[in-house]
């Protein structure tokens, strides 16, 4: 069932401009900071001449490395400021701080830093070579992963016929409308920090390592935030450990705010991916086996390539019953910005690779690549490519509802006797599926958890408390609507406090699709906690087993007795009245799963998300342009708080896919990005967006609050693969590497048409 509970908790502050964002705030006395750059890839720091800068005009300080009262970073983790060695273009190697934002970067510009320059990698394959140039004195391996079942060379024994393909995707850039932002202020304590993030206590812990703080003086405050994407975690503790620093230094507050093309050059990008597939299949269509061979671009630092690395190497063989799946990841240092989460969490890159990979082997077998995909398609008690026995399994209901809002069959034909006649401009369709498991479940580097707490007042109000970071998915609302739907009571008890790590409890990022499975079920947990102190008192005045209360519309009853009822607001006045306390606290931990992680076998996820989409482009063969005219989206939800916001997420994660399949591409061959803005790096626009028919279908799952399933991340899933299926079927040219943009469809026509020449 498909429940409306209003508006969004944080709608009426944004679209009357109330909304505070960083950049919005100031304080008395406030000073600002702009960061000296690197302009090389690799280089070694020989000295830093700030005398000149030091004596501009309004500025109060240069800060280099060695004023870092703490530590600069983690092993191999990226640098606050660099001590001695930069590893990629952009890194910052100094603060200057001044009276003004003018002032501050002006003068930066007059700070002298000598470089010893060094042989730049500016690519996996080459780093993983063996005379690479080593990034870091151990080599320039980051991780590698293997995983699997069965046995692959008895697999493909049995196959009639062995596919090899390569496919590669691009390095892409988050791209919040909102840029990395903090203000740091002195206290008599330690510091206060204001920053958008989607991890404040894992900010905060980074501020305190470098200003050599416990956790506890450091209090991070998030504001409003204008987007995030998988960016503003690792980005966001780097600025705001600057600003930290530097108010440190100065005893004032201090401001910094990223321009775009600050944001373009230093913060993290999705991972590129190299994606080798070798499939069998039989004469009759089924897969009966598969090799993978992953190699990942983790870029000049950790951060959280190896979660990634993981994810893609349990989902690489995609939502299909194989019965021998071998499968391995590499990622390699590079001298590349650094690589990070970025909405799909590494799903997105082997869900192209393995979707156009089936589209691909259907079209040369003679399938129809639907028809292919529902006979090897993974079903209810099925067993994952990593030895996972699939429960909830919701795809087939996906692929039906998919396959009849698009009338598939009949659409695909009339596309086809369309081109017969002739044109500059052709139509197709392609499909895509999608599993993808939920929070991190294998991937994870430690154990997934989440608190959450809830403060009830004496008016029977309720205070939800939790760091989870809104940033833009409608997390805030999702938490509201599970303590509404908990304790049946009104929309407006029930507020959030503002993300403030002096009170709310940590809930972890919001990320990897943990934000309504882990968070979500920590509030249900605390609400019940409230819902059962309330039932032991309701039973005692109704003379009833607690255990068969029902708790809606502010009432208190027993099935089929709703005349008999207590009333919510009579229960809160009895429990204080009691001297006891109705508020509640959620502890939720994603636990038990059998996971092996030396050999990639067993229980990956706790639960996964599902999803199908159908799409229809327009390919115009003398330009080359692409347009996508029509979008299907089929998302299982498992319980929809709200219609409105499930069909808002959908066209917002498609929107981002179009992005990655015809435009989004990260121009840094040689380790110099050369899109630094939107002029020449490219986003899709609402002219961009195709007619969008968002179909939710409800499956509930076991794991979820109520049964729900996370939506934000797999919604970026299919749009790729589908698109660039879309374009086969338009067109016969098979894009293997993203982004389909003017220049690559230019080229793949021009080749198309040099062969038909030839023959």
């Amino acid at each position: 069932m498909v429940k409306k509970h209003g508006r969004r908790v944080d709608v009426l502050a944004k679209i009357t401009g109330k909304a505070q964002y960083t950049n919005d705030m100031s304080f008395p006395h406030m000073l600002y900071a702009s960061t000296v750059r690197c302009p090389n890839p690799h280089a070694k720091i020989i000295s830093i001449e700030r005398e000149q800068a030091e004596q501009y005009p309004g500025v109060v300080m240069v800060i280099t490395a060695d004023n870092i009262p703490g530590i600069p970073s983690q092993y191999k983790q990226k640098p606050i400021l660099v001590p001695e060695v930069v590893r990629y273009e952009g890194e910052g190697v100094a603060l200057v701080v001044a009276k003004s934002k003018v002032i501050a970067a002006e003068a930066a510009k007059l700070v002298k830093v000598i470089y010893d320059e060094l042989p730049a990698v500016t690519s996996a394959e080459a780093a993983l070579g063996k005379n690479a140039q080593k990034i870091y004195d151990d080599g320039n391996l980051l991780c590698k992963y293997k995983a699997g079942k069965g046995n692959v060379e008895e697999g493909f024994k049995k196959a009639d016929h062995i596919f090899e393909k390569e496919y590669r995707t691009q390095r892409v850039d988050h791209t919040p409308l909102e840029t990395e932002a903090a203000i740091a202020v002195p206290t008599t304590e330690g510091m206060t920090v204001y920053a958008p993030t989607n991890d404040a206590y894992k900010a905060r812990l980074l501020i305190a390592e470098t200003l050599g703080l416990r956790e506890n003086q450091v209090r991070f405050i998030t504001p409003a935030i204008g987007g995030s994407f998988g960016a503003k975690n690792y980005d966001a503790g780097v600025i705001g450990a600057r600003s930290a620093l530097a108010a440190m230094l100065t005893g004032k507050p201090v401001k910094m705010v990223f321009t775009r093309e600050e944001s373009m050059i230093e913060g993290t990008k999705r991972h590129p991916y190299i994606c080798k597939y070798k499939v069998g299949v039989t004469k009759a269509g089924r897969i009966t086996a598969m090799e993978i061979d992953l190699i990942g671009d983790g870029g000049a630092y950790l951060s959280k390539s190896h979660p990634v690395a993981t994810r893609t190497l349990i989902e690489a063989s995609g939502p299909y019953n194989i019965d021998n799946v071998k499968s391995k990841v590499t990622l390699a240092f590079t001298n590349n910005t650094y690589s990070d989460a970025m909405r799909g969490f590494g799903s997105p890159q082997v869900d192209f690779a393995s979707e156009v990979l089936l589209d691909e082997i259907a079209c040369e077998l003679g399938f129809d690549p639907l028809e292919f995909k529902k006979m090897n398609h993974i079903k209810e008690n099925d067993i994952s490519g990593v030895g996972q026995v699939m429960t909830d399994v919701s795809l087939g209901k996906c692929v039906a509802e998919a396959e009849k809002a698009s009338n598939w069959k009949e659409r695909k034909a009339e596309l086809a006797s369309e081109r017969n006649k002739g044109g500059s401009k052709v139509k197709g369709i392609g499909f895509a599926l999608i599993h993808r498991g939920e929070a991190f479940g294998a991937a994870g580097q430690g154990i997934d958890t989440a608190e959450v707490q809830l403060l009830v007042n004496n008016d029977g109000g309720i205070t939800i408390l939790s760091s989870m970071a809104d940033v833009g998915m409608g997390g805030h609302t999702m938490m509201v609507n599970v303590i509404m739907e908990t304790l049946g009571v009104k929309r407006e008890r029930v507020v959030m406090a503002p993300v403030d790590t002096s009170y709310v409890p940590n809930s972890g990022p919001s990320s990897a699709t943990r934000g309504t499975m882990v968070i979500g079920n920590a509030a249900r947990l605390a609400a019940e906690e409230v819902k059962d102190k309330l039932a032991a008192i309701a039973a005692d005045v109704l003379g009833v087993l607690k255990e068969e209360l029902v708790f809606k519309n502010e009432q208190i009853y027993s099935p089929g007795k709703a005349d008999e009822h207590v009333n919510y607001q009579d229960m809160i006045n009895e429990i204080f009245a009691r001297g006891q306390t109705p508020s509640g606290r959620g502890w939720y931990t994603v636990s038990g799963l059998d996971w092996d992680r030396a050999n990639g076998f067993g229980e990956a996820y706790l639960s996964y998300a599902y999803g199908a989409a159908v799409t229809e482009v327009e390919v115009d063969l003398e330009t080359g342009q692409v347009s996508v005219d029509k979008f299907i989206a089929v998302h299982d939800v498992g319980h929809a708080f709200d219609k409105s916001e499930v069909i808002g997420q959908i066209n917002g994660g498609v929107s981002m896919a179009v992005g990655m399949a015809l435009f989004e591409d990260v121009d840094s061959k040689i380790g110099h990005i050369k899109n630094t803005n939107f002029d020449k790096y490219l986003i899709p626009t609402s002219l961009d967006m195709p007619e969008m028919n968002s179909i939710v279908v409800e499956v509930p799952t076991k794991t979820g609050p109520f049964g729900a399933r996370g939506l934000g991340e797999p919604t970026a899933c299919t749009a790729a693969p589908a698109i660039i299926n879309a374009i086969y079927d338009a067109t016969g040219i098979r894009i293997r590497e993203l982004p389909a943009n003017l220049e690559t469809m230019m080229e793949e026509l021009k080749n198309s048409r040099n062969k038909t020449d030839l023959n």
